[in-house]
């Protein structure tokens, strides 16, 4: 069976989170193709894992049977993280962009499943090549030839940490201008929002097809 990890970080709920309704999108497209599958959720929002600690650091670089008891306890939380990741066939994550970065409920999610040796530099990982589909929504405009340009931190890290340092299949959707609604400022955008919106969600189910169909190969 087909399993899917599903992982949102947006504080907003439902509806009032731009990158929620994206990922909720393509998890409807992948259940449809896999109705028989596993989701595997992971709310950070509202249950977040805890933050990377020295114990957690070290019992990492140290084989099970060393491990003191405070490292066994908290690796044993990384060792379930861990776990979610190595069993998806394919992994969508929302990442609203918040003070030009990603929540830091997701950053203590990435420091707990990143492990060098395992999941991280090494060709033995499970996790190697398994595609992960990122929406990484904004209130304003980050592209190429913007203004602010020069201030998306948000693709730039999760390339460097989940392409390049988990070795995942990754793909961006970026829904944008998502301030537009709500701010005077920005009214004459919200055609642009509009539009942006929408091709996100159509991304999302078309990714979330294509995903399963390369599984189904």
């Amino acid at each position: 069976m087909a399993t899917l990890l599903h992982i949102d970080s947006s504080v907003f709920p439902g509806s009032a989170s731009a990158s929620r309704t994206v990922t909720d999108a393509f998890r409807k497209a992948w259940e449809e193709q896999h109705p028989q599958g596993t989701v595997i959720y992971r709310d950070l929002a509202t249950d977040p894992v805890p933050h990377i600690t020295a114990d957690a650091h070290t019992a990492g670089f140290a084989p099970a049977d060393a491990h003191t008891p405070e490292q066994a306890a908290a690796f044993a939380a990384r060792e379930k993280l861990i776990a979610e990741l190595e069993q998806a066939d394919a992994i969508v994550i929302g990442a609203p962009m918040y003070n030009f970065a990603i929540p830091s409920t997701l950053k203590a999610w990435l420091d707990s499943v990143i492990l060098m040796g395992r999941t991280a530099m090494t060709e033995d990982s499970k996790v190697k090549g398994t595609p992960v589909t990122v929406v990484a929504s904004r209130g304003g405009s980050y592209a190429p030839g913007t203004p602010r340009e020069s201030y998306e931190y948000v693709q730039n890290y999760l390339e460097a940490v989940l392409r390049d340092t988990l070795g995942l299949d990754l793909h961006f959707i970026v829904p944008e201008l998502t301030m537009a609604p709500h701010n005077p400022a920005m009214a004459e955008l919200v055609p642009l929002f509009e539009a942006s919106r929408a091709k996100a969600h159509d991304e999302a189910a078309t990714k979330a097809k294509e995903f399963a169909e390369r599984l189904a190969a």
